[in-house]
């Protein structure tokens, strides 16, 4: 080991920065490496700016094995040393052994440098800078006022370096950052999107129920105006007179205008985008439809229909398959009683027209009219099924299934209610009556 070094001055609780820079030549292989070390009073070892270790009693030296820690090239030993009181001091010892190379022995003498305390990375800094000052020699080894010396030498385990798993590497955290702005960025867009789809959403939905009520109380009074007026026009005529049956198929076809009209206010209404309403309405409107009729309508509803949203274009054609349902059962089919059956099963609709009628053979139909196809061919525009089973003496049964979003579903609900919708779909194209109990209205 060398001597006992310190700095030009000693007094109590005194702090100092011991500096020493030594190089490994190129091409070296080291062999073995030991680092002996105590300071008066404690100190913290640092070798290229890494800890290695520290210390609090100067009677006891401390040996490090940094073998692992040396390849050719400059290093630095930094030395952060504290005196209690009175004498202050270091001694320090490295050996280097290097394959087929003379040892390379470092001491403490007077080439080490002494750091202003105020030195900023100074325990990584390759040359030592004109301000810094050298050591002081205070003493040998083994004199006073270290003496006895040493009372025992404590080896302490081979420090390996620090190994770099991929996550903590540059550049797997310049890619995650890199990542992560772009998802922030990306997701500052999605929500700028949202947020305008949103504003242009609730705009068409007020432009929606604007332009509905407009229809409903310009159009809707004036067609009653119309038609009032042509009722009072066709009293003041003979019952005889050709004018008065005139008057009688212009109110009747004022009336149809004003029913299509109501489809369309329906239709187009905001307020209304729900299953629930859909029930609603499909079924108020069988029952005024076939009230002139003698077929008998009875209505099988589900007793607790949501009130899940249902857009515009999939109601729009469920509803017309359903009416073209209807005028075939009332104009052709020659029925006392028609149900009308409304489930709303997991995410599907499914919407049922069964009558009592005469029945047909399904393929001579689809030869001879556009009915069937027309149904069939609506239901294809919103990715749902049309199935018609009829066949002659036996009545008919046309189900109608359409797919509708219910947003906030748990996934274990979802697959209950996947299972209960394969349940009733087979049912109901089967004929047979379904896993839900009906509600008769």
């Amino acid at each position: 080991m060398g001597k006992w070094v310190w700095d030009k001055t000693t007094f109590d609780k005194q702090s100092i920065h011991l500096w020493k820079s030594f190089e490994i030549p190129p091409g070296a292989r080291v062999s073995g490496a030991i680092i002996y070390i105590t300071v008066d009073n404690s100190y913290r070892l640092l070798l290229d700016g890494r800890e290695i270790g520290r210390g609090s009693d100067w009677k006891t030296i401390s040996a490090y094995d940094v073998k692992s820690l040396l390849s050719p090239g400059e290093h630095v030993l930094a030395v952060d040393a504290f005196n209690d009181r009175l004498a202050g001091g270091l001694i320090f010892g490295m050996e280097i052994n290097m394959a087929g190379r003379p040892t390379l022995t470092i001491m403490s003498d007077d080439s080490w440098s002494v750091v202003p305390l105020d030195e900023k990375d100074w325990a990584t800094v390759k040359r030592p800078s004109d301000s810094w000052e050298p050591v002081v020699v205070e003493g040998k080894a083994n004199t006073a006022p270290w003496k006895p010396w040493p009372y025992a030498v404590v080896s302490m385990p081979p420090i390996q370096p620090i190994e770099l798993r991929f996550w903590q590497t540059a550049w797997f955290q310049i890619a995650t950052l890199t990542l992560l702005g772009a998802t922030m960025l990306c997701s500052l867009w999605l929500m700028t999107q949202l947020a305008a789809q949103s504003k242009a959403r609730r705009f068409l939905e007020v432009e929606r129920a604007r332009i509905a009520r407009d229809i409903h109380d310009d159009l809707g009074a004036q067609l009653t105006q119309l038609v009032l007026q042509g009722e009072v026009a066709q009293s003041e005529q003979p019952s005889d007179s050709p004018a008065r049956a005139q008057f009688d198929q212009l109110c009747e076809r004022a009336r149809d205008i004003s029913r299509a009209m109501g489809e369309v206010v329906w239709a187009i209404n905001s307020k209304r985008d729900t299953v629930r309403d859909f029930a609603a309405y499909v079924c108020k409107y069988a029952a005024s439809f076939l009230a002139n009729t003698s077929i008998r309508c009875r209505l099988d509803v589900e007793p607790e229909i949501p009130e899940i949203p249902f857009d515009l274009p999939t109601r729009r054609n469920l509803f017309l398959a359903v009416k073209e349902a209807l005028n075939n059962a009332a104009k052709h089919s020659g029925a006392d009683e028609l149900f009308l059956r409304v489930r709303c099963v997991g995410e599907k609709v499914i919407v049922i027209v069964e009558d009592n009628g005469r029945g047909f053979d399904p393929l001579q139909c689809s030869r001879t009219g556009n009915g069937l196809d027309n149904m069939a061919q609506r239901m294809n525009q919103t990715g749902g099924m049309c199935s018609i089973i009829s066949q002659p003496g036996a009545g008919c049964v046309a189900t109608f299934i359409v797919k509708v979003k219910v947003a906030g579903r748990r996934p274990w609900f979802k697959t209950s209610s996947r299972a209960r919708e394969h349940e009733m779909e087979a049912a109901v194209l089967t004929g047979a009556p379904g896993p839900i109990d009906a509600h008769e209205q």
